[in-house]
């Protein structure tokens, strides 16, 4: 974050015009309090572009969303493989998405807590141990909905 595109409320209270982000790539942009003031529309498509930004972020500097989508991948995998039915099919695409999710949420809540407290501070540490173990709430959640699925198949399989 730039110096300029920190200036708070009440500096733009004051009459002081919202700063111009020179570095806007695309037209895309984070909405700030002068955006919002002016009623300018955030378009559906944009919305969606930054979405996928946050996706693509979480992928790219976060090693266990790679993790993440890898293990969901060897799920997808293994569901053909097995031919599990639909319903298995749809606890096994909830639970990914749920995980891949959470991973997105404590990257947020990680960049926030960053931003907002960039020297080490307690509360901080804990924040982000929260979110980190909501992460693995979810994880542990998905391993035992896919030991539900694969592992009596499997057995099958054996026998």
């Amino acid at each position: 974050m730039d110096v300029m595109s920190a200036m708070d409320d009440e500096e733009r209270i004051e009459g002081n015009e919202a700063p111009r982000e020179e570095h806007r790539s695309e037209g895309r942009f984070v909405r700030n309090h002068a955006d919002k003031g002016s009623r300018a529309r955030f378009s559906l498509g944009r919305a969606f572009s930054c979405a996928w930004e946050g996706i693509a972020y979480t992928t790219r500097t976060q090693r266990n969303m790679k993790i993440h989508f890898a293990v969901g991948a060897a799920a997808v995998i293994l569901g053909f493989a097995l031919a599990i039915d639909p319903p298995s099919w749809a606890a096994i695409a909830i639970c990914i998405a749920v995980v891949l999710a959470a991973e997105c949420f404590n990257t947020a809540l990680e960049s926030v807590v960053d931003l907002v407290s960039p020297g080490y501070a307690e509360l901080a540490k804990h924040a982000k141990d929260c979110a980190a173990g909501a992460v693995l709430v979810c994880a542990l959640g998905a391993v035992a909905v896919a030991a539900a699925v694969f592992v009596p198949r499997l057995l099958a399989l054996i026998s």
